[in-house]
């Protein structure tokens, strides 16, 4: 049968109601989802905060945890008169600042609506249970519960960070992970494992009544969603040994990293002076305390301030020379009181001449590293000296310098380590010889790195010729770190070489005093500390003190890296530091006859060199 015009419109409207009616009965009746949103002028979403992952060291001891604080709410269109002496006197706090919250509540009564703003954060349990037992008396006010960081170990508030509030510029670049109220990490390990700590929110849908009054659950809470707690991390820290470094390092400018040569981990960053963890509880309180003080508290010197290696950067000179073959263990240069170049000199302190290279280590000789950067530079295998010190900048760079070393820590610094370019955009090209950057040689001119750098070239060392990048979070349960952190990073330079360096790194710690060994103060009988001095000049005040050790010299289990600004002397104030750090890691305690050596460290008061900009 031929269907006229009439029946396929008919048809045509038949099947385009039947569409609507399926349409419908899917909106109306199967899916829930339209049923709630048209509902939601009469529901009210309350949020069910997560708790924040707790943050362990490696022997399990909790670095942070979590306590259990309130946030008073107010919702304003819900608010009846009330008693406001009765009010603050259970809250503590002072009429005129409930005065001043409702009158800006009331200000942005439309806006708000009937929506719930803080009041109050954070208050303690003790004070929210006592408001409690009278809330009925306060409607419209009612108490949320949300964690908040504790801190048993006072263990490295730079490094661990704090958490605070998110800002509308943290809003604007996470729009949908956050919203005003919400908390997050800002600085350190807080910031840097955020995401796994965080945990996902959750709610409770309540109904409210034709007086706008909440009413009861929403179907019986079926709709409701539990908060997802945060994963634990177990950072690399030894909480004890951090707590000691940060001892040691009171009163004093700089930092303090150790690492375990075998696998990368950090035990100890201790950047000074720093922010105690007190302090972290409470942010908002201390935070303009803190952000004023001329010390910079928050900057994290350790992986963010560029400083002169000094002579500790002879390690990488020799090693590279060994490599180039512009000298032998056995290679004698003279030093009187340091290198002569025409009528210049790079001075050095007095000591037997001329010498090899274990004795140019145990020494710290000056002269003897000048010499073999001339050679390094002068090598006729080069057909000029930009291409010969571009490759000295590759060895050098083998070594992690000169670029981030890829941690997990937020906001470390690359350092610099010069080129060619760099020095023919000063000199012009040609204009410049070996002796015009000659304080190369002993870690000065325009040489930049990071005690985080310090401390993986004493790890390479300690390693025979590679590292593993530094980390400062382990393998666990929930949380599992890049591959990367488990790889091999040789350097270009054999590692037969390194055991040379070794030998000179163990005499000039354990020669004996009056042998010419610089290091002798850290000696310790029976842990075998290989370390090499470091005295970095300073164009604005005293010289730095540096210093950097490993122990055992066999299967070494720690290296550190001192470096305390405006200290003098590598052996004053670095050597003593990094030699106690090594010898409580491996001991667990200070032996009876370096008892003063420690008190002198623990008492020492250097603020007063050091110049800050007020």
């Amino acid at each position: 049968m031929k269907l006229n015009r009439e029946n396929k419109l008919i048809i045509g409207l038949c099947t385009a109601a039947a569409i609507l009616i399926a349409k419908l009965f899917s909106i109306q009746i199967l899916d829930d989802k339209y049923k709630m949103d048209a509902e939601n002028n009469s529901m009210v979403y309350s949020t069910i905060y997560p708790t924040r992952g707790i943050i362990h060291d490696r022997n399990g001891n909790i670095l942070v945890g979590n306590k259990v604080a309130y946030d008073l709410l107010v919702t304003p269109k819900e608010v009846e008169d009330f008693d406001t002496l009765a009010f603050c006197e259970v809250l503590d706090v002072t009429p005129e600042f409930v005065r001043e919250k409702m009158q800006e509540f009331y200000r942005n009564r439309r806006r708000i609506g009937y929506q719930s703003v803080i009041m109050i954060k954070q208050l303690p349990p003790e004070t929210y249970m006592k408001f409690a037992e009278v809330a009925y008396k306060f409607p419209g006010f009612r108490g949320q519960a949300r964690s908040i960081r504790e801190y048993p170990f006072n263990a490295g508030g730079n490094l661990l960070g704090y958490v605070s509030e998110v800002d509308a510029a943290f809003l604007a670049k996470h729009p949908d992970e956050y919203k005003s109220g919400d908390y997050a990490g800002k600085t350190g390990i807080e910031a840097a494992r955020e995401e796994e700590l965080r945990g996902e929110k959750g709610y409770n849908i309540w109904l409210r009544n034709s007086r706008n009054k909440i009413e009861s659950r929403y179907r019986d809470g079926e709709f409701d969603k539990e908060a997802v707690p945060g994963n634990d991390i177990t950072t690399t820290i030894d909480a004890e040994l951090q707590h000691y470094g940060q001892m040691l390092m009171a009163n004093k400018v700089g930092s303090l990293v150790a690492i375990e040569p075998s696998t990368g981990e950090i035990l100890t960053m201790v950047s000074s002076p720093g922010i105690d963890v007190d302090m972290l509880a409470d942010i908002g309180q201390h935070y303009k305390e803190i952000s004023t003080n001329p010390y910079k508290p928050m900057f994290n010197r350790a992986v963010q301030a560029s400083y002169p290696p000094g002579s500790v950067f002879k390690l990488v000179n020799g090693l590279i020379g060994l490599e180039e073959g512009v000298l032998t263990p056995n290679t004698m240069y003279p030093c009187s009181m340091g290198y002569h170049f025409g009528k210049s000199k790079l001075g050095c302190h007095a000591h037997k001449s001329p010498i090899n290279f274990e004795e140019s280590i145990m020494m710290s000789c000056n002269a003897y590293y000048c010499y073999i950067l001339r050679d390094l530079l002068e090598n006729p295998k080069y057909k000029e000296i930009d291409e010969a010190l571009d490759k000295w900048r590759e060895y050098v760079m083998s070594f992690g310098f000169g670029q981030k070393l890829g941690s997990d820590f937020p906001s470390e610094l690359g350092g610099f380590i010069p080129d060619s370019k760099y020095y023919n955009r000063y000199y012009r090209k040609g204009g410049w010889k070996a002796t015009t950057v000659i304080s190369l040689s002993i870690g000065q001119g325009e040489i930049g790195c990071t005690p985080l750098h310090l401390a993986n070239l004493c790890a390479t060392i300690a390693n025979r010729g590679f590292y593993y990048t530094p980390h400062i979070i382990k393998d666990s349960e929930h949380v599992t770190i890049d591959p990367k952190y488990k790889e091999k990073h040789y350097t270009m330079v054999d590692t037969t070489h390194f055991p040379k360096v070794v030998g000179g790194m163990y005499r000039a710690v354990n020669s004996g005093y009056g042998s010419g060994g610089t290091a002798s103060v850290a000696a310790v009988e029976g842990l075998d500390i290989c370390g090499k001095t470091g005295t970095a000049q300073n164009p604005h005040g005293s010289d730095h003190s540096v210093f950097i050790c490993f122990a055992p010299r066999d299967n070494p289990k720690i290296a550190v890296a001192a470096y305390v600004e405006n200290g003098g002397f590598g052996a004053t104030w670095a050597a003593p530091i990094a030699s106690l750090l090594t010898e409580m890691y491996l001991t667990g305690e200070i032996s009876k006859d370096r008892k003063n050596l420690e008190a002198r460290i623990l008492q020492g008061d250097l603020m007063d060199r050091v110049r800050v900009k007020k």
